[in-house]
């Protein structure tokens, strides 16, 4: 190479050896020959240190001890999974006594969804006078089993069976979050009811006279009672009637949105479910079509006779977003179809509720549902479908990631559990619960889903931030906000018919 040439210090803007005189080194001029070679060993002997510096580290951070889960290498981190040991006989009656440590390696910079906002207000009743042995021992009058963690580990009393297996799905849902964060779950002690309603009534607490309101997890509430919202059963699946655990069902009903575009879907509205188990559904049934109306909904009464005889093999709701749109409505009380029916990439016409869950007071009017009015729902039906097929506007479409709901149980958890102004003991009649004492001694599809949901390794990372509470006027500037909306769609939907034909 001819001309003059340039060295990667000079590139830099420095006479060759100013790094090393600003290092404190006097060098004297030398020929090029001398700095290259002077220049390797530097190289070399940087690469030395840097490999002995790689070394020690490593053999600070690894071990090969049995709660270690994550082994650290120079360039990867092998996650071992948790074992489910149901090989020893014994093993389905106990509980391993070795549950591994704690292997958090790095904080979350994420802040949780804005409706874990709400955990502060489920707790509020208690904010000022806490939660005494005396409230929660009120709360079993309507409970189906009592929690109780001390040291990380699980005790159950149960007190009457619920329906199907929500008792247990519950309670393997929450060793499920013990898992997924070993050792950072505080020592606590609650009472859940698996009813589909809520049963602490607001009113009944309110007075001069008036006692602290029993705290009683459950799985919805309304605005007039106090029942602290958790989780639902069925993110663990319900083998009763095949619906599988929520990581699985919630990926099959996303490809599922893929294999037909919005746009080549049937344009109208559809539901499938029980229409006899409330008044509001036997009436919402009459919007089906028929030879006097059509009412752009298109309503299947479910028969549970038939599928249990057939297993089920006509409801799988992962094939069940072929229509542009899906309604959801209340039966007795909340249902748990409503997640199933938000996952479909169909905009969905949510029919005036009076409960909630503990994710669906994050949604917002008109984007991420349509409303429907509870009376007079038909032609609501009628309009939106109508309009909906006019300007097809795309909704927001935010899956819910069991990420978010352990996330969600772990911070209300942590946040009920500073609310204690006791310290939690094991019940008498509380027994040691675990993985093993659950899955091992299940069988068929309840085994399935159980192995399917369960966490198997450790989270390296630790959960979402939790979002700081509502300031009073933020919260009624969002419940305004939401009603305006609401508001709006109805004042469309007057106009349509006040210019329809009589």
């Amino acid at each position: 190479m001819q001309g003059k040439s340039i060295s990667f210090w000079s590139k830099a803007g420095f006479n060759e050896f100013d790094p090393l005189e600003k290092m404190g080194w006097r060098v004297k001029k030398a020929p090029a020959r001398s700095t290259a070679i002077l220049f390797i060993f530097i190289l070399l002997f940087g690469v030395y240190m840097y490999s002995n510096y790689c070394v020690d580290s490593n053999l600070l951070t690894s071990s090969t001890s049995g709660n270690n889960l994550f082994v650290q290498t120079q360039k990867t981190t092998k996650i071992i999974e948790i074992p489910l040991n149901c090989s020893a006989g014994k093993l389905t009656r106990t509980c391993p006594t070795n549950y591994p440590e704690n292997v958090i390696t790095s904080s979350s910079s994420t802040e949780c969804p804005n409706y874990f906002r709400w955990i502060h207000e489920d707790l509020r009743p208690w904010k000022n006078t806490g939660i005494t042995l005396d409230m929660v021992e009120r709360a079993k009058r309507t409970a189906n089993f009592r929690l109780t963690i001390l040291d990380g580990k699980a005790y159950m009393e149960m007190y009457k069976k619920s329906f199907h297996s929500r008792d247990m799905n519950t309670v393997w849902g929450i060793l499920q979050l013990l898992r997924r964060y070993p050792g950072k779950l505080p020592d606590l002690d609650l009472m859940f009811d698996c009813l589909d309603w809520p049963a602490i009534k607001a009113s009944d607490y309110q007075g001069p006279n008036a006692t602290g309101a029993p705290p009683l997890f459950c799985y919805s509430g309304n605005a007039e009672t106090l029942d602290i919202v958790f989780p639902d059963w069925s993110f663990w699946g319900w083998p009763e009637i095949n619906i599988k655990p929520w990581n699985i069902l919630s990926k099959e009903i996303k490809e599922g949105n893929k294999k037909t575009k919005w746009m080549d879907r049937i344009r109208y509205a559809y539901w499938k479910g029980n229409p006899s188990v409330a008044p509001n559904r036997r009436e919402f049934i009459k919007c089906n079509v028929s030879e006097k109306h059509d009412w752009n909904a298109r309503l299947y009464a479910q028969d549970w006779r038939a599928e249990t005889r057939k297993g089920y093999q006509n409801s799988n709701l992962a094939t069940q977003c072929t229509h542009r749109y899906k309604i959801y409505i209340e039966g007795q009380a909340w249902s748990v179809s409503e997640k199933y029916i938000l996952a479909c990439d169909s905009p969905t016409l949510l029919i005036k509720p009076i409960y909630y869950d503990f994710f669906t007071r994050g949604l917002v009017p008109m984007q991420h549902y349509w409303p429907i009015k509870g009376k007079d729902s038909c032609r609501s039906i009628k309009f939106a479908v109508d309009w909906g097929n006019d300007h097809p506007e795309k909704f927001m479409h935010e899956g819910l990631k069991m990420d978010n709901v352990y996330d969600y149980m772990f911070h209300l958890l942590n946040e009920y559990a500073k609310l204690l102004r006791y310290k939690p003991t094991v019940p008498p009649k509380a027994v040691n619960v675990c993985s093993e004492t659950l899955a091992c001694q299940a069988d068929g599809t309840e085994k399935r889903f159980m192995r399917e949901s369960m966490v198997k390794s450790p989270s390296d990372s630790s959960p979402c931030t939790l979002p700081l509470p509502f300031d009073p006027p933020d919260l009624q500037d969002l419940l305004r906000k939401n009603e305006d909306s609401i508001k709006e769609v109805e004042m469309l939907e007057t106009r349509f018919w006040e210019n329809q034909p009589k």
